[in-house]
């Protein structure tokens, strides 16, 4: 007897249907297997019929010692990982006649099974759900845990079950299930006000404040150099709260890749905030840019429309910080490997954060640095100059003074009070990159197109001509000038780049100061 199911695999943010298709019949001679899997299944997949065979005879059903094929199609797309399980066991069960197959056809199942028959979570579920959707499925069973997940696409049931057996009595018609419901938009629009942080607890640190909201305003990276303890990792932490708010496309978009990565928590539905990663530095290239036999989504992917933090940037081996500069650029990343192909996205903002020498008290006001002459130099060029010349704000951060930390009088603006300026300056730059194609924030823009939008005049010219001159300021500093004055600019509700929103920006580029460093 031949019966199918469907399942899916999913490769980089995207699924494709997996057809499961089982034959049953003719005697088996002794002492050989009777179960033959074909179709690139890995061996998690092969080891699958271990676990079916128990949770089988634990649900009161029987394997029954007859000639059985399980061909996974298409048989030239490797299969990989143990959500198989339920499909394989459920079409086995209705190819064996002990339950019926009527209905198969209309549902697309996922789960691994345990030996009781109860499931475990899986990966992927949203991106499951969007292709159950689109192949005109009728339903989707998953584990329980994972059907909040799948239920925030529209137009699709989605059944949540903790075992085989909940599985199996609703597809034979014994019991009935009520899909889950998820109000994606109430739900969505609910949870996006929750901050765990704020601006307003941050003392003192106004031009610091002032440098992140111009970040956040034009998607400018930003390096933030100060001695331990100045505070550098409590503003990074916070600049996810003056970001815009997570469009509904955007968190849909995010939670693909939580979802593929297995990041998100048990019965979450979607990403409602800016994600905000801040990886350790000795992490490896393959886990900041993704990769694997199975190609998995890396840290720049899981911060995609959000914040990558990198404390302590030259920590950070310098293979790990090339791999970032096309990225950044390109705002995705493309791992191959010999037999598949996958892009990510990654369309992060990068925060770094570093001592600005090994003993971090270089440039201090009160503590005296005691490295020797050279030393600080060579621990800045440990990050090097095509990755420097992708942030556009360096940011000296001083010690906060006992008096500010002591004044409860003197009220800090909140986040809240921040991002409406932030939200502001991003629909005056939607406006204007409306006709441009990937092109949405100032940080964005190309070289040609800087001296189209950033205009400046003659005033301007020649203070930026002095501060060339004066500062001893490099050359690519000169486009991320004008980049971060139009931001400036933006904020301040200006159509023209003024005088002050050009100094502004000069204040900001101290690493590109030849005397910087001595």
């Amino acid at each position: 007897m031949l019966v199918k199911s469907y399942a899916a695999a999913v490769f980089g943010v995207d699924a494709r249907r997996i057809d499961i298709e089982i034959h049953t019949g003719g005697n088996v001679a002794p002492n050989k297997q009777f179960y033959n899997l074909v179709g690139l299944p890995d061996n998690a997949v092969r080891e699958g019929f271990q676990r079916i065979d128990a949770a089988i005879k634990n649900i009161g059903y029987r394997t029954l010692r007859v000639k059985t094929i399980v061909n996974l199609a298409p048989a030239d797309l490797r299969k990989e990982g143990a959500s198989y399980d339920l499909p394989i066991a459920i079409a086995y069960l209705a190819a064996t006649g002990q339950i019926p197959n009527e209905g198969l056809d209309q549902y697309m199942m996922m789960g691994e099974l345990s030996l009781d028959g109860g499931l475990r979570p899986i990966r992927g579920a949203l991106p499951i759900a969007i292709l159950a959707r689109r192949d005109k499925f009728k339903g989707l069973i998953v584990p329980k845990q994972n059907a909040r997940e799948a239920a925030i696409v529209s137009e699709l049931d989605v059944y949540g079950v903790s075992n085989i057996r909940e599985a199996v009595d609703f597809l034979s018609g014994e019991v009935k299930l009520e899909p889950v419901f998820v109000d994606t938009r109430e739900e969505f629009f609910y949870n996006q006000e929750k901050l765990a942080v704020d601006f307003s607890d941050v003392k003192g640190q106004e031009n610091i404040k002032r440098s992140l909201e111009i970040a956040a305003a034009g998607g400018h990276n930003a390096i933030l150099i100060g001695p331990p303890g100045a505070g550098k990792t409590m503003l990074a932490r916070r600049i996810p709260t003056i970001l815009p708010p997570l469009t509904l496309h955007e968190a849909l978009e995010t939670t693909k890749i939580h979802s593929v990565a297995g990041k998100l928590a048990p019965e979450a539905s979607l990403v409602y905030s800016r994600p905000f990663r801040s990886p350790h530095h000795t992490i490896s290239d393959v886990a900041m840019v993704g990769g694997g036999s199975n190609p998995m989504p890396g840290e720049i992917s899981l911060a995609h429309h959000g914040v990558l933090f990198l404390d302590e940037l030259p920590e950070f081996k310098r293979s790990v910080m090339e791999v970032l500069r096309q990225p950044m650029e390109e705002r995705k990343v493309t791992i191959s490997r010999a037999k598949i192909t996958v892009n990510y996205p990654a369309g992060f903002m990068l925060i770094a954060s570093m001592n600005p020498c090994p003993c971090g008290f270089y440039n201090h006001p009160d503590k005296e640095c005691v490295c020797a002459p050279g030393v600080v130099k060579k621990y800045l060029n440990k990050v090097s100059g095509p990755l420097l010349d992708r942030i556009d704000l360096h940011v000296e951060v001083t010690p906060v003074s006992y008096n500010e930390l002591a004044d409860n009088e003197r009220k800090s603006e909140s986040s809240s009070t921040i991002v409406q300026r932030v939200i502001k300056a991003r629909e005056i730059q939607a406006k204007r990159f409306e006709s441009y194609k990937n092109i949405y924030c100032n940080a964005q823009m190309p070289s040609r197109m800087v001296r189209e939008v950033c205009r400046v005049n003659k005033p301007g010219i020649i203070l930026v001509r002095k501060a060339m001159e004066k500062l001893q300021l490099s050359a690519r500093a000169y486009d991320r000038i004008l980049k971060v004055a139009r931001t400036s600019a933006d904020l301040a509700g200006s159509e023209d780049i003024k005088i002050e929103h050009l100094a502004e920006a000069i204040h900001f580029r101290s690493l590109d100061r030849e005397n910087w460093a001595g």
